[in-house]
């Protein structure tokens, strides 16, 4: 069940960070994802064209709408404040699949379902937004 509101959301969310901050990556990627895909789902909340206006993690546990997009942004904003040396390449990108969070050159992909998935090729379109940019925001 999903926390009513947003300081258990909150508390949540740290409680996560904490429980993967030791994990080895694929664990770690794997509870992240499962973690995430228990959020109340919307169609649409978030848009592409909007990045320059797209909440802070607070913001976005805050609001409580998660679409595709959002849920991705939550998963890429997870990794980000963990600052793990071993996850630092991740890449929120829009492909025909959905909104997804590519690790290690795409070896490992999230917001793809409950699962996390593996080695899978996917069509990336224009838009992206690597884990460098974010920490550079939030920091």
């Amino acid at each position: 069940m999903w926390c009513s509101t947003f300081e258990q959301r909150l508390e949540a969310w740290t409680a996560l960070r904490d429980s993967v901050r030791d994990l080895d990556k694929p664990m770690a990627l794997k509870e992240i994802n499962s973690w995430w895909q228990r959020t109340p789902w919307r169609a649409y909340h978030l848009h592409w064209d909007d990045r320059t206006d797209w909440p802070d993690p607070w913001q976005l546990l805050s609001d409580n709408i998660y679409c595709d997009l959002a849920r991705g942004l939550g998963i890429l904003y997870t990794i980000t404040v963990l600052d793990r040396d071993d996850i630092q390449d991740a890449v929120l990108v829009e492909t025909e699949q959905g909104n997804l969070v590519q690790v290690q050159g795409g070896k490992y992909i999230l917001n793809w379902g409950r699962d996390l998935g593996l080695n899978t090729n996917l069509q990336q379109s224009k838009h992206h937004v690597a884990q460098s940019e974010v920490k550079q925001q939030l920091y």
